[in-house]
């Protein structure tokens, strides 16, 4: 901020010599003329007065006019509650020089209490207080004649605080004079000549910045080193040189550039033309603009006629008027440039609500994806953004907007202006923005306003993500949320809401309703559906009772799957198999389906669920033949049914079963079964036989009687079979055929001989051909399978015979150190006998052990060699 003054003055200068009234074209006001000395307090009705110079010390002010006077004013700064900077003037003292020419410079000296006064060529000192000459302690005033232009050195070399370092321009020769200036004199310490005429010049330490006529220069007055800078032309504008800071100086340049140049005569600073861009930022109206200096960080501007303070306004005020004007990047330059000057705590403050009144002013832009980032950078308050959206903020919130306002919108609609399409994007931003913030600690503190808000748009707009969001984790507010999905007929939605929190019978009731058509959503075509799979996972067992019923009711095929597909995890003590049979006692298709699922599914083995199980296939299958009009189709798989289940399952009651179709001649077929259960096959084979003349199924039934039984089982079944075809009384016509038909189908199980002896001697042998070969070809195979293993078994008796003689050829050695395993005496002659594994024994302990023993062992005499 501090160069940004001096570029105003460099800029400045250039308008008011120029003579330019600025008009103000303003969209950012960064600074305002406040009046310190108006017209009348400074000159009264004396038109002819105008002012030539200031100098401020404090609240000091001090204006040298062109009637050769000084003028003494006291400025006391005043700020209003609102902040509003304003300068109240008393005026002093005035006083007259005594010389005809105006006062050109006035300079503070204030540790020595005096003023430098450059008048009419000369250089003297006033008191500051009583603006008195100050007499020479050898007498007479104190002055330096012929003087161009002087200033003051503010990084003195002499260290005598009480001594002011002054250079000089003199007017008859191209030098420049240093000064020490005291209290009461002056005194010449130093001259310096210079390549042309200087016009105007700056010091610091032993540099002096030189404007030249052509050029600048830096020119080091205590070694008389020098360099030149560059040039600049006079005619188009007056040189200034401006010290800014220690051994660094601020030039004019030519373009209307302010140059910086060192002590070295290198500029490390880029040209000053913009603080920010290179665009104007604030014109202010100004006639007749005579001075710009800055005093200690104040700068003070002079017409001909009056003074006033160029008063910076607050950068808060300056950030919120480019904000006002939509000028959103300029103002967050703005507040990035000025870091470095405003504590860090405070600039995080501003910092986030520049960011987040720029978000709104992007978003009003219908610039969705800027303002996103601006509010996610300034970690809005995102119920800031929810409360635009009328009635999207829950009742119970307690949220108030920050003030002062972020925005200028009343609501979302004061912001679209009735234009609905926009209404309906800044709604999908909205939906976009929360969907991404509702996972992070943006939320925190409010996560119940964020998801409730996100309720109530989705079902506004009929959003996919509105089931998602009740199915998940979430806090939106119940009593916010019933309302507003009535509303909208999200009833399905309205059901996953009250189960999340934890009112499963609120939901089973409303889920209902919908599928009783007292409720319209179509939100799920499969709802019954889900229903049901809900009531197999619900851990409350009452509502499972009570809303079975119901489901039982619409669909007892899929109303029985509430006890089906029950997780074994759930409580199964109040939901036992016995509980639930007698439960669907009243709905025989619920019931038929839930044995099924124990007996087929579950594979439990019980004999009470199989016994039943059966007798509703039984009685289902009674119930068809006795209806004239039922469908012959649903009988026929009835009974496949019940036929399949008799023959595989081996837990229900057989003689129970029997004795419910021992009268019906319709269920031949399923009494041959039962039969076969107790082992009762001829009976099955007669029924078979006899009275169904079902020679196929009677073939299948010894199949099925003598699967898993061994091979003489299943040659008994076929026999008894034979029998019944030929035997049987009375006699089975065309059962003759069906003996020839099994034994050429079956001949291998049949035992040759003894079928040959029942034979009728009047068959032909080419009618039993095919039976004959099969029978043939058995016993050739049953024989050559014989010799096989009556082989093998002598090549393992060859072999172990073998292995015996191996062994007897094996020498057994024998010592007087080694002893009898019988006796366990020493070996005193070389005869002994051999035990199986190749043990010795003395003989007569062999023959003794014989003796005593009833069972003959074999043992094996060895002669052995010591």
């Amino acid at each position: 901020m501090y160069f940004f003054f001096f570029w105003m003055y460099l800029m400045l200068i250039g308008y008011f010599n120029c003579s330019v009234d600025a008009v103000a074209e303003m969209s950012v006001k960064a600074f305002e003329l406040v009046p310190a000395v108006e017209r009348d307090l400074l000159m009264g009705d004396k038109a002819r007065i105008n002012i030539e110079c200031i100098e401020c010390c404090g609240k000091h002010l001090y204006v040298g006019t062109n009637d050769c006077f000084i003028h003494h004013f006291l400025l006391d700064e005043v700020a209003s509650p609102m902040g509003k900077l304003s300068y109240t003037a008393q005026k002093l003292l005035n006083k007259y020089l005594g010389l005809k020419k105006p006062v050109a410079e006035l300079r503070a000296a204030s540790a020595l209490e005096r003023l430098i006064v450059l008048c009419d060529g000369m250089v003297f000192l006033v008191d500051m207080v009583t603006l008195e000459s100050v007499p020479s302690a050898a007498g007479g005033g104190v002055k330096i004649r012929g003087v161009i232009a002087f200033c003051v050195n503010e990084n003195p070399v002499n260290g005598d605080p009480f001594c002011v370092e002054m250079a000089i321009l003199s007017s008859k020769r191209r030098t420049v004079q240093i000064y020490m200036v005291h209290k009461d004199r002056v005194q010449l310490v130093k001259e310096v000549s210079t390549p042309e005429q200087p016009c105007a010049l700056s010091l610091d330490g032993y540099f002096l910045c030189l404007a030249l006529t052509t050029q600048y220069m830096i020119l080091n007055y205590n070694t008389g080193a020098s360099q030149d800078l560059f040039p600049y032309n006079s005619e188009e504008r007056r040189p200034i040189v401006k010290r800014i800071s220690r051994e660094e100086f601020l030039l004019a340049a030519p373009g209307g550039l302010g140059m910086f140049a060192n002590a070295e005569g290198v500029s490390q600073r880029a040209p000053v033309s913009c603080m920010l861009d290179q665009q104007l930022k604030q014109t202010l109206s100004f006639r007749d603009g005579h001075i710009l200096q800055d005093f200690e960080g104040k700068v003070i501007l002079a017409s001909t006629k009056a003074v006033y303070v160029l008063v910076p306004l607050p950068l808060e005020r300056q950030i919120q008027d480019l904000l006002a004007s939509h000028r959103v990047e300029e103002a967050l330059i703005l507040m990035e440039g000025a870091q470095r000057n405003i504590p860090k705590d405070k600039f995080q403050v501003l910092h986030r609500r520049i960011l987040q009144r720029a978000g709104f002013i992007q978003f009003g832009k219908l610039q969705f994806q800027e303002a996103k980032e601006h509010f996610r950078k300034g970690e809005l308050d995102v119920r800031e953004l929810i409360s635009l959206y009328p009635l999207l903020l829950p009742a119970s919130s307690s949220f108030t907007r920050f003030h002062p306002p972020l925005h200028e919108f009343a609501d979302l609609n004061h912001l679209a202006q009735g234009d609905q399409e926009k209404v309906l994007q800044c709604k999908r931003f909205l939906i976009s923005y929360l969907k991404e913030v509702r996972s992070t600690e943006v939320v925190n503190g409010c996560r119940e306003d964020v998801d409730t808000a996100l309720l109530k748009l989705y079902a506004e707009q009929d959003h996919d993500s509105l089931l998602d969001l009740l199915a998940s984790e979430n806090a939106c507010v119940l009593a916010d949320s019933v309302p507003c999905l009535e509303k909208y007929h999200k009833y399905f939605a309205l059901g996953l809401l009250y189960h999340y929190n934890g009112q499963d019978s609120a939901a089973l009731q409303v889920w209902t309703r919908v599928v009783n058509g007292d409720l319209q959503d179509s939100t799920r075509s499969d709802l019954f559906d889900y229903i049901v799979d809900f009531l197999c996972c619900c851990s409350n067992l009452d509502l499972v009772w009570k809303y079975a019923d119901w489901a039982l009711q619409k669909d007892s095929t899929k109303g029985v799957h509430i006890f089906i597909r029950r997780p074994l995890s759930t409580n199964q003590s109040e939901l036992n198999p016995d509980k639930v049979i007698s439960y669907l006692g009243k709905n025989k298709q619920a019931l038929l389906l839930y044995l099924e699922h124990l007996v087929l599914e579950k594979k439990i083995q019980k004999e009470k669920f199989h016994t039943h199980l059966a007798v509703l296939y039984l009685e289902r299958v009674l119930s068809l033949l006795s209806d004239s009009s039922a469908d012959a189709e649903a009988l026929t798989k009835a009974r496949e049914r019940l036929q399949a289940f008799l023959r595989e399952s081996n837990m229900y009651r057989v003689q129970f079963l029997l004795g419910k179709i021992e009268d019906c001649e319709q269920l031949l077929l399923e009494r041959a079964t039962l039969h076969g259960k107790l082992e009762e096959h001829d009976r099955a084979l007669h029924i078979l036989v006899h009275k169904l003349r079902d020679f196929p199924s009677a073939e299948a039934f010894c199949v099925w009687a003598s699967s898993g039984r061994d091979p003489a089982y299943r040659q008994r079944l076929f026999h008894l079979l034979l029998e019944e075809y030929l035997g049987g009384e009375p006699r089975v016509g065309g059962g003759e055929m069906a003996a020839v038909d099994v034994l050429n189908r079956h001949g291998e199980v049949f035992d040759a001989v003894r079928v040959l002896r029942v034979l009728p001697e009047s068959w032909s042998l080419q009618l039993l051909r095919p039976f004959l070969n099969r029978a043939i070809r058995a016993s050739m195979h049953a024989r050559h399978t014989s010799q096989i293993a009556v082989g093998l078994a002598h090549s393992e008796n060859v072999q172990l015979l073998h292995d015996r003689l191996k062994e007897r050829k094996k020498p057994i050695f024998v010592s007087e150190k080694k002893g009898c395993h019988l006796c366990h005496n020493t070996f005193k002659e070389p005869d002994v006998v051999c035990l199986p594994g190749g043990v010795p024994v003395h003989t007569h302990c062999v023959a003794q052990r014989i003796k005593d023993s009833p069972t003959k062992r074999h043992l094996t005499n060895s002669s052995n060699h010591t």
